[in-house]
C-alpha cells in the first residue's frame, strides 16, 4: 500500500470546545433565570476573562449594513454588526476567553450545567442528547425533582455534585475549579538562533559559569520543573529541539513557531543574553503567572518597557502573536507593550542585555564577584 495523500499539512490543533476553548452551557429554566446567574457568577469571578454565548429572542430585525463599535472612556466596547454561528468563527471570537457561558436552551456545549425546574421537563426531555458532560446540577427550588427521563437516561445522575439556585458562593468555587482545570501547563524555551552580530560570536554559547550559556539557561528552566526546548533557527532531528517554521523573523518566529509546534502549552521565554536571570527570578516569574493574560513579562523597574525574551507566552498570545504579523509586525515587545499583560517588576540589573565583547567583560567580572 503507498502512503496515503493529505492535501492538507498535518498541523497540531489549538485544544476547543464547541466554540470556545473551555465552556459550558446552561439549561433546564427559562433564559433569563439562565442569564441573572451567569451575570451573578461572573461579578464574583471578575479577575478571569469570561463570555456570554447567547441567542436573541427579537422576531424580526433588520440586517446590519454598518458595523458600530462605541468605546467607552473606561475601556468597554459595544460592538453591533452582522454574524452568523459558525463553530469556527466563534473559536475566533472566544479565543481569548478563559470561560465561556452557553445558553444552553438554544447552543449545544461540550460541558453542562443541568437546572432542574419542574415547569420545564418536556424542555428538557427534548434535549436529553445535549447531556453529554453534565458537570453539577442546580435545584431551582427545594421541590424540583429529578424527571423521569433524567433517571432513566442517567441512572447515577444523583450522585452528581447539587445545588439550590441561591447557593451562588458554592457555584462559583465550582465554576471556577473548570476554569483552573483548563490552565495551560508551561513549558520552557531557550533562544539560542540570534545573529549576535555585534558580539562577534555566538551569545549562546558564551561562558559565565563554567558551561555555554544555552544549557545553564535550560538547566534554570528545568530546575522549575519545566520540560524545556532550544528554539534553533535550522531542522534539527533532535528532540529537545524546536526549529523555525517562522523563517527570518528573529525570537518573533522562534516564539511562534514554538506554538505551532504546541499551541496547547504555555512557553516561558528566555534569552541566552540575559546571564544575570536567576532561579529566584524564574520563580518569581512562574509565581506571579496571571494564565488569564496574553502573558507575564519581566520589567526592570526602570526601564520604559517590558523584556519579551524573559516572558511566559500563554496559548492566547499565539493568536495575538499571528495578528500583529499579518499587520507587518515582528516585534514581541510590540503585542506586549499593546495587549493586556501581567507585568512583573524586577531590579533592572537581573535585566541586562549582554550584547558586546565590552558587554561580556563587564558581565563575567560583575558575576564572579
Amino acid at each position: 500500500m503507498g502512503k496515503k495523500h493529505t492535501k492538507h499539512t498535518s498541523l497540531e490543533k489549538k485544544y476547543n470546545d464547541n466554540f470556545a476553548p473551555n465552556e459550558v452551557a446552561i439549561l433546564g429554566t427559562k433564559c433569563d433565570t439562565i442569564t441573572n446567574l451567569v451575570h451573578q457568577v461572573s461579578t464574583k469571578l471578575a479577575q478571569y476573562n469570561l463570555g456570554y454565548f447567547d441567542a436573541s429572542h427579537a422576531k424580526d430585525i433588520e440586517q446590519n449594513i454598518l458595523s458600530e463599535y462605541t468605546f467607552h472612556h473606561e475601556g468597554n466596547l459595544q460592538i453591533n454588526t452582522t454574524s452568523s454561528v459558525n463553530k469556527y468563527e466563534q473559536c475566533l471570537q472566544f479565543y481569548n476567553h478563559d470561560l465561556v457561558f452557553i445558553n444552553g436552551n438554544h447552543y449545544q456545549g461540550a460541558k453542562q450545567i443541568l437546572i432542574l425546574d419542574n415547569e420545564k421537563e418536556a424542555s428538557v426531555k427534548k434535549r436529553l442528547d445535549q447531556l453529554t458532560s453534565i458537570q453539577f446540577v442546580i435545584k431551582l427550588n427545594e421541590n424540583s425533582t429529578y424527571f423521569d427521563c433524567l433517571l432513566e437516561r442517567f441512572p447515577h445522575i444523583k450522585n452528581i455534585t447539587s445545588y439550590t439556585i441561591d447557593q451562588v458562593d458554592e457555584i462559583t468555587k465550582h465554576i471556577q475549579n473548570l476554569i483552573e482545570e483548563y490552565i495551560a501547563p508551561v513549558k520552557g524555551l531557550v533562544l539560542v538562533g540570534g545573529k549576535s552580530t555585534r558580539m562577534g560570536s555566538d551569545k549562546s554559547e558564551l561562558s559565565y559559569f563554567g558551561k555555554p550559556q544555552k544549557q545553564y539557561a535550560k538547566e534554570l528552566l528545568e530546575n522549575s520543573s519545566l520540560d524545556t526546548f532550544f528554539s534553533v533557527q535550522k531542522s534539527s532531528e533532535k528532540e529537545n529541539e524546536i526549529h523555525d517554521t517562522f523563517l527570518n523573523l528573529g525570537p518573533f518566529g522562534g516564539i511562534c513557531s514554538a506554538f505551532q509546534k504546541n499551541p496547547n502549552t504555555a512557553w516561558l521565554v528566555l534569552a541566552t543574553d540575559v546571564p544575570f536571570v536567576n532561579k529566584e527570578l524564574i520563580s518569581l516569574l512562574l509565581q506571579k503567572r496571571n494564565p488569564s493574560k496574553v502573558a507575564t513579562a519581566i520589567k526592570g523597574k526602570n526601564k520604559e518597557f517590558p523584556e519579551p525574551l524573559i516572558t511566559i507566552y500563554e496559548p492566547k498570545a499565539y493568536g495575538k502573536l499571528l495578528q500583529y504579523l499579518a499587520q507587518g509586525y515582528s516585534c514581541p515587545r510590540k503585542m506586549l507593550i499593546n495587549s493586556d499583560v501581567e507585568i512583573v517588576e524586577v531590579d533592572d540589573n537581573l535585566v541586562r542585555n549582554i550584547n558586546t565583547p565590552e558587554d561580556y567583560k563587564k558581565a563575567t567580572k560583575d558575576l564572579n564577584s
